[in-house]
């Protein structure tokens, strides 16, 4: 048998678009148990690609200077000026930027400072700890209950078929399906120590998946405890897209390109 293929095409970062905007939410960084910058008048920045994603930027006037240490390194320069921040007994090198020429679209962070978000101990919006990266407004996340007949093919050997999967829709991503445990083969599933977090969905656990001799590394995941917006997908197994061969109705799905590729 010879499937059609369909699923989405074109280039993950390219379909982003980048911008800045006054952003209404209430954001507190934490560091060495201090709480560095708080503000109710920072700047969103949208971005997506290598070593870019969602930040805030702060007015220096709500923005403990006092913490923060003039770099002496290579990194200041006529684009950026960097500071160590110190506080507590931590310290995180060059954690701290404020661009000096930003382009065009981006001149609204003239005079704001930022951090390297996984350099502070914590970031808030308002009371709510949010992880890896800013949460953009024009992100959403569906998650609908779905008859539709799922099976999941690694290495020739069917490990997963349902037709009771949950599809969750995210934008800028492929659809993902997450699948009831009792429709997986659980005795090919290896756990990992591999765990992620989602600013949308919460912390994902791994498993690595083995049929004879091939072994594919953390391509399952799940979360147990998702956030209350995604509680639907609680305890439900999803395979990458991108590593598996996916049948949707019968139809073989195009592998998508993503940063998880």
């Amino acid at each position: 048998m010879n499937p059609t293929t369909q699923g989405n095409e074109g280039n993950f970062y390219g379909r982003i678009p980048s911008f800045v905007e006054p952003s209404p939410r209430w954001v507190r960084v934490k560091f060495g148990g201090e709480i560095i910058a708080d503000s109710k008048r920072v700047l969103f920045l949208q971005q997506f690609g290598p070593g870019q994603l969602p930040t805030y930027y702060f007015p220096q006037e709500d923005v403990r200077m006092d913490l923060l240490e003039p770099s002496t390194n290579e990194q200041s320069s006529d684009i950026a000026t960097y500071w160590t921040v110190k506080a507590g007994r931590q310290m995180a090198k060059d954690a701290a930027w404020m661009l000096l020429n930003p382009s065009p679209e981006r001149a609204a962070l003239q005079g704001f400072i930022t951090f390297k978000w996984d350099a502070m101990e914590a970031w808030y919006e308002e009371e709510e700890e949010i992880f890896v990266h800013a949460r953009t407004p024009y992100h959403r996340v569906d998650v609908l209950a779905s008859s539709r007949h799922i099976r999941v093919e690694i290495a020739g050997e069917t490990v997963a078929e349902t037709r009771r999967p949950h599809l969750l829709f995210e934008t800028y991503l492929p659809t993902r399906y997450y699948l009831p445990q009792e429709d997986v083969r659980m005795d090919l599933l290896e756990p990992t120590q591999l765990k992620t977090q989602c600013p949308y969905k919460g912390v994902a656990k791994y498993w690595s998946v083995k049929t004879g001799d091939y072994v594919a590394k953390n391509i399952v995941w799940s979360y147990v405890e998702p956030i209350p917006e995604c509680y639907k997908i609680k305890n439900l197994l999803c395979f990458f897209n991108e590593k598996v061969d996916l049948y949707v109705d019968g139809i073989l799905q195009k592998q998508p390109q993503t940063p998880w590729s």
